[in-house]
């Protein structure tokens, strides 16, 4: 089973983006609860071999000639750097004088072989959901043996080297990082991380709004606090 899937052509600050996922089905290293995906079978944090790469490069290939993109978002179902042919496809993207912006949950970009092709891209996002230990285990599920104190370090060291724009996104979901004490928590590891952007969000998937979801009034009181650090 193979083949990447896109999303319609977009426009983002005057550019035209082309949105693909490159993994035929969920591969993640995490299994979160609220996951709009559904929940991670194949739990993976290493390279994963897909059949009909050929295939999907020459389409991809003809999908940025053809739709006059100017930005590549590789947006996937999981982890898209377990996908053992991440280093190709960015290769061949970058080969059409085209920048990439890589979406990554960002544990694993603190091992080399992943910082090596991360480094490729314009453009990095990570992200940062649960601020305890013990709700990172409960609500995203990780592979055994990560600990939310790796998963930042693994992001700080990563940025520290990283010569593009690093991009963190932080999802803010209610009874687990709403409150005073896990804002400030966010507050300190933006401030070690020192991403370029910031970019604040919540629930929006109706499954999980209701239970997880904050209001309009909180995530302005939020993202007041801190997009201003």
């Amino acid at each position: 089973m193979g083949g990447f899937s896109y999303k319609d052509i977009y426009i983002e600050d005057g550019k035209r983006v082309l949105e693909v996922n490159i993994l035929p089905e969920k591969h993640c290293n995490f299994d979160c609860i609220f996951c709009p995906i559904g929940r991670s079978y194949n739990k993976v944090d290493t390279p994963q071999s897909f059949d009909e790469i050929d295939n999907s490069l020459i389409e991809l290939e003809s999908m940025i000639e053809n739709n006059k993109v100017e930005l590549v978002f590789i947006n996937s179902k999981g982890e898209a750097l377990v996908n053992n042919k991440i280093g190709d496809i960015i290769d061949l993207i970058k080969s059409k004088g085209i920048p990439v912006r890589l979406l990554s949950n960002g544990y694993i970009l603190g091992r080399d072989k992943y910082i090596q092709i991360a480094n490729k891209c314009a453009e990095v996002i990570g992200e940062i959901k649960a601020i305890s230990e013990e709700d990172f285990q409960k609500i995203q599920r990780p592979i055994e043996g990560y600990t939310l104190e790796e998963y930042i370090s693994n992001m700080i060291l990563f940025n520290k080297q990283y010569k593009g724009k690093f991009i963190l996104e932080v999802t803010i979901i209610k009874c687990y990082n709403d409150t005073e004490e896990s804002i400030n928590k966010i507050k300190n590891v933006i401030n070690k991380l020192s991403p370029d952007k910031i970019i604040i969000g919540r629930i929006n998937d109706e499954r999980f709004m209701k239970k997880l979801g904050i209001s309009d009034k909180r995530l302005y009181e939020i993202s007041k606090v801190l997009l201003n650090i």
